[in-house]
Formats: C-alpha cells, sequence, structure tokens
C-alpha cells in the first residue's frame, strides 16, 4: 500500500467513478458466512475464518485508500461465545495476530484503531494487543476501524442508560436533559459518525444485534458472497450502490414534489 495522501485518494475514487461527497463517510459492516465458506470445501470452520481475516486486510486498506472516514467491522458477538470452545480458541488466536500483523500497517497509513464490545471475558493477549494498537494508533488522523469485539447492541443501549440515570441519580443532568445527543455519548461508539452504510455478507437479511441505534438512517447493502470470497471489486459494488441512493432522511425529496 503506498502512502496516503489526498491527491491519491482522490485518484483512487476517481478511477471507481465515485464523487468524495457520494462516499460514505462511515461504512459498517457484518462479516458473515466464513463456516459456511468452509464447509463448502470440506475445511474446518476455523479455516474459514482465517481466510476471512486476509479478506479484513485487504478491505481496511482499501478503504483507507477511499478516504472513509470509518469502518466499523462487527468481528465477534456477545453471542458468538455460546461457538465451540475450539471455533473460539482459533477466532481469539486470529484477532491477537491480526492486531499485532497489521500494526504497523495502521500506524503509517493514518489508521486509528478503536475497540467497542465489553472487554471482561476476552483473553489476556487479545486485551493486550487491542491495548497496544490502540496506544499506537492514538495520535492518527485518517480512517477510524473500528473493531467490535465482544460486542452486543442491546448491552451497549443498556450500559448507555445507565450511566445517564446513575448522572440523573447523582443530580448531574435533569431527565428532562436527556436528548439523542447525550445517549449518542453515552454509547460505545461516542464521538464516531453514524454509519451511512451497512454491508452484510452471505445474502442474510438480517442486523444480529449490531449497531441498533446507529444504524438508524444507514443504507443497506446485501452480498450473496460470504466473506472470503468478498473481493475489493464487491466493495466497490456497494460504494457505486450507496452513491446512487437519495438520501431523505424522512423528509421529502424537492425533487419529486
Amino acid at each position: 500500500m503506498t502512502a496516503l495522501t489526498p491527491e491519491t485518494m482522490a485518484a483512487a475514487r476517481a478511477r471507481l467513478g465515485l464523487e468524495h461527497e457520494h462516499v460514505p463517510r462511515s461504512v459498517a459492516i457484518i462479516m458473515d458466512g466464513n463456516g459456511r465458506w468452509a464447509r463448502q470445501r470440506s475445511l474446518p470452520r476455523t479455516a474459514g475464518h482465517a481466510a476471512g481475516a486476509e479478506v479484513v486486510r485487504r478491505i481496511v486498506t482499501e478503504a483507507a485508500q477511499l478516504d472513509i472516514g470509518a469502518l466499523t467491522l462487527y468481528s465477534f458477538s456477545t453471542e458468538n461465545w455460546h461457538r465451540p470452545r475450539e471455533e473460539i480458541e482459533a477466532l481469539m488466536g486470529l484477532y491477537a495476530t491480526y492486531l499485532s500483523r497489521e500494526r504497523e500497517t495502521m500506524v503509517s497509513h493514518n489508521i486509528r484503531l478503536r475497540h467497542i464490545g465489553l472487554r471482561e471475558g476476552l483473553p489476556e493477549p487479545v486485551i493486550r494487543q487491542l491495548d497496544e494498537s490502540a496506544q499506537a494508533t492514538a495520535n492518527n488522523t485518517g480512517m477510524v476501524l473500528c473493531l467490535a469485539l465482544n460486542y452486543g447492541s442491546r448491552a451497549e443501549i443498556l450500559r448507555g442508560v445507565r450511566k445517564i440515570a446513575r448522572r440523573v441519580a447523582d443530580g448531574e443532568i435533569a431527565p428532562e436533559a436527556i436528548d439523542e445527543a447525550l445517549m449518542d455519548a453515552s454509547l460505545d461508539t461516542a464521538g464516531m459518525p453514524d454509519p451511512d452504510l451497512l454491508i452484510r455478507t452471505s445474502g442474510e437479511l438480517r442486523l444480529s444485534n449490531f449497531l441498533l441505534w446507529q444504524l438508524s438512517y444507514a443504507e443497506f447493502y446485501a452480498s450473496e458472497v460470504y466473506w472470503p470470497d468478498f473481493t475489493c471489486e464487491e466493495f466497490h459494488r456497494a460504494l457505486r450502490s450507496f452513491s446512487a441512493r437519495h438520501r431523505r432522511f424522512g423528509r421529502v425529496d424537492p425533487s419529486n414534489t
């Protein structure tokens, strides 16, 4: 990956026929289908996760090159702890390896790492790699790579509500002062823009307890391919689909009145 500059990012968008104002500021991806990809090839599920990790590397790079402001990846949900023990151990090993391996790239290409979800329950090596990568990239000002790891949106919303309730109980704020901005600031994603585009792979059409508050006005793109087969070209198709849509946010499009 070459060094990112405004000129190289503009050139990358131009090659795709995308104007800057038509590129989503924030993209979220539900990376689905690793297990089914492996089963089709008579491979263990862990092989699908390993193949999916390589796709993460390519898509993160491509998103940064296109000057997308934030990329949030649904990596491991709170419900995923119910999977077989050997699969969970393999996944956690992949997370630690990925974070260590990609740290230099994130630093040199101005990508800032952020984790959302619970730290409790994550293995110590994963927490250490998360912390080291977050610290190493803290001063970067380019794309935010947000890993939703041990994450569940309902639990996140409950944590946010409890934060607000404690502030009300302490007399810090009045109930009447509670608004959407305060709720935004009380979630794991505080300070990040809401996703403009949600991509889900493997043809599934559900949110799976992912960013329920933040995705209120996101555009959806469902890809039929499994995540290990998700290419930069498929990513480009999602971006072009987004660029062709008219976002009204509940208002009437003046051109149709």
